[in-house]
């Protein structure tokens, strides 16, 4: 896939609604969007999907403060990004589907443990200090997978929405 200006100015209207969508829903703790999108991103754009990935990591960073909570989303978005990657690109739309959300919701149960280090290094917890942190904020990575499982739902038919305007763009 070519980068010129349409896809230019795409990604950066993807990485704002990544940004809007994850601030209008955030009175709902660790129930969002933004897995289910970087996922979509992922299997329409592969390797550029990190274009608006950055930018939604960058807005959050400039509208929230780049402070010690946002390091870790250097890498942890990555991580779904890279998962998403590493599979096969001609899954049958069925598979792909159920692939898709349990990916998703798998990024969502891991999320407090992926964040851990970026904590355990920054504010220097021990072993099971970085364990007591995981712990602590389980109930929430639980909230986030089922939610992540429950929108992941929507991958497959957003695949197919921004693939169609994707050919349009061009």
């Amino acid at each position: 896939m070519k980068l010129n200006t349409n896809r230019i100015a795409v990604f950066g209207l993807m990485g704002a609604l990544l940004y809007v969508a994850r601030q209008a829903m955030s009175a709902l703790p660790n129930i969002h969007l933004t897995g289910v999108f970087i996922v979509v991103l992922t299997v329409v754009y592969r390797r550029q999907a990190l274009y608006p990935l950055y930018t939604f990591i960058l807005m959050e960073g400039l509208f929230g403060g780049f402070n010690t909570w946002w390091l870790p989303y250097l890498y942890i978005w990555t991580v779904l990004w890279g998962a998403v990657m590493l599979l096969p690109k001609n899954m049958k739309p069925q598979t792909a589907a159920v692939v898709y959300a349990l990916v998703c919701a798998c990024h969502g149960f891991l999320y407090g443990v992926l964040y851990a280090p970026a904590q355990a290094l920054i504010f220097g917890l021990s072993w099971e200090g970085m364990l007591a942190w995981i712990a602590s904020g389980f109930t929430f990575d639980l909230i986030h997978g089922f939610s992540n499982l429950v929108c992941g739902v929507m991958i497959m038919p957003l695949v197919r929405v921004v693939q169609r305007m994707d050919r349009a763009i061009q």
